[in-house]
């Protein structure tokens, strides 16, 4: 019988005087996949940086992880940067955390196969270039040449993967290394990741909270809860009921004709092929809705359909080529600046990326605070009161305020932004994804938190996302976008009974 690739024995991870990771054991064999599953702030990705050798200073850990051979646990940084790449490869969450956005991702991928090779420039350039083929970059020697924004999410995960993998590393460690995909894209990336496994005995660890990827590519789960590992649990899914349509009223935002223009040079190659025959460069074409005072208006459709856009367009990031976006009865689309910095506050973002939304210098506290201080709303001794009724607001601890992103959970960070939002007192919210990157009952709570805070304060929303459960769950209204127009718009329960409970893109193709 063969040695476990990766042997791990009492892990333990303490974080301060807190235990985060309690003494779990657990061992994967060659070309085995292993799923760790849990709710966030389990202890999963603590356990992934410990096997890693990526744990923040603030940590400390124990115990055992053996990977081919060699411990890992109080192992010498020069000894961990000899393993990394050649025995041990990561897949992140977010491929910008690890691709530099000012190096062409050909150079990067050749960088590193250069470092670990010990092959010339022409020859770790070319195997740069095989690489991106092998994980199915389209023309890859062009690819090579761009740099990581010209990338399509899916792309850039690609990219990574091509990064992790051109030294054929004996484990990878891939953590939730597709939840800001849409379910093809994920398909995609998981299946290559499956069959790099299978062609060379390559152990994975993922790290995830999809229960999709958990019964069609893992051989065996490990359920974590409280940072100790169980046994014969379950996954608990995303139910929500559905939400009645509200009444007519008064519009607060009315979108009309807008067009949005890109540059095809900044646009991915795999949103280009789905763009069909638009009219000239036109990302958002034609597209036109309102949204009442206390409403959520969910805009799904597949990636490349134009939903970022018209959100950046309506939070006026980025200036539409015609059409209007009137909030509150005023024009936002040819207002000067100066108007435009006093309106602001009035429509705020919440970002798909719970950790990279957040500056990693500020605490939680200070986060929230910030919004206070830009605006001179701040005050000496109603400011911190403040910060501390937002916190009650959305669900923190006060103990929370002085930890700063890394040391908070996936869920406690998107409360943290939703707090940092509320700062300014908002009367429209652009939900972007906002819960994507958590486990189902994360997004079950953020969701609810969400729907209690509309009904609290008078809220309203646009909601951009692929996941027609929580659309069902979520919004009182559907619209539907492809190729930068809306083809489909109504009431929730009448749209997803239309489209039934697939992924956006065969939502879309199906009307």
């Amino acid at each position: 019988m063969s040695e476990p690739l990766l042997d791990v024995r009492d892990l333990r991870v303490a974080i301060g005087r807190t235990e985060a990771v309690r003494g779990i054991s657990f061992s994967i064999d060659p070309g085995e996949i292993v799923a760790l599953v849990g709710a966030s702030g389990a202890g999963k990705s603590l356990t992934a940086k410990a096997i890693l050798g990526l744990l923040p200073t603030s940590a400390h850990a124990s115990g055992s992880a053996v990977v081919d051979g060699t411990e890992i646990i109080g192992a010498e940084r020069a000894m961990l940067g000899r393993l990394r790449g050649r025995t041990l490869a990561y897949v992140p969450q977010d491929a910008l955390t690890v691709l530099s956005p000012v190096h062409r991702v050909g150079d990067q991928i050749a960088g590193t196969i250069a470092s670990v090779r010990g092959v010339g420039g022409d020859a770790a350039r070319q195997a740069a270039v095989d690489a991106l083929d092998a994980v199915g970059i389209p023309d890859p020697a062009a690819r090579a040449r761009d740099y990581p924004h010209q990338f399509s999410g899916g792309m850039r995960q690609r990219a990574v993967i091509a990064l992790a993998t051109a030294a054929s590393p004996k484990l990878i460690v891939a953590d939730e290394p597709t939840t800001a995909l849409d379910v093809r894209t994920r398909t995609q990336i998981l299946d290559l990741l499956r069959d790099r496994c299978a062609a060379t005995g390559t152990g994975i660890l993922v790290i995830t909270h999809d229960r999709a990827v958990v019964d069609e590519y893992a051989d065996r789960v490990l359920v974590i809860e409280g940072g100790r590992l169980l046994t014969g649990a379950s996954r608990e899914r995303l139910v929500v009921t559905s939400r009645a349509p509200l009444q007519e009223a008064a519009a607060l935002l009315e979108v009309r004709d807008l067009t949005v223009e890109y540059h095809l040079s900044h646009v991915p190659l795999h949103h280009r092929l789905g763009m069909g025959n638009r009219k000239g460069n036109r990302a958002v074409d034609g597209v036109s809705f309102d949204i009442a005072a206390g409403e959520t208006l969910a805009l799904v459709g597949p990636s490349g359909s134009g939903k970022s856009s018209t959100g950046a367009a309506v939070l006026r990031l980025q200036r539409p080529a015609s059409g209007t976006v009137r909030f509150e009865g005023r024009d936002l689309t040819g207002m000067p600046e100066r108007d435009l910095r006093a309106l602001r506050p009035r429509f705020q973002p919440v970002l798909q990326d719970p950790y990279g939304s957040l500056s990693p210098r500020l605490s939680a506290g200070e986060a929230v605070a910030e919004p206070l201080r830009v605006q001179r709303r701040w005050d000496p001794v109603s400011g911190p009161a403040k910060v501390r009724e937002l916190f009650a607001l959305t669900g923190l601890d006060d103990e929370l305020a002085d930890r700063r992103p890394h040391e908070l959970s996936g869920g406690q960070c998107q409360r943290v932004n939703i707090a940092r939002a509320l700062a300014s007192e908002p009367r429209l919210l652009v939900l972007d994804e906002p819960t994507s990157a958590l486990d189902a009952p994360l997004r079950r709570e953020i969701f609810e938190l969400l729907i209690g805070l509309q009904e609290r304060l008078g809220l309203s929303y646009l909601f951009i996302c692929h996941d027609l459960e929580a659309v069902r769950g979520f919004a009182h209204r559907v619209a539907v976008m492809e190729r930068g127009r809306i083809i489909r718009c109504g009431p929730t329960q009448e749209v997803c009974d239309e489209l039934g409970t697939r992924d956006e893109t065969a939502a879309a193709e199906a009307i």
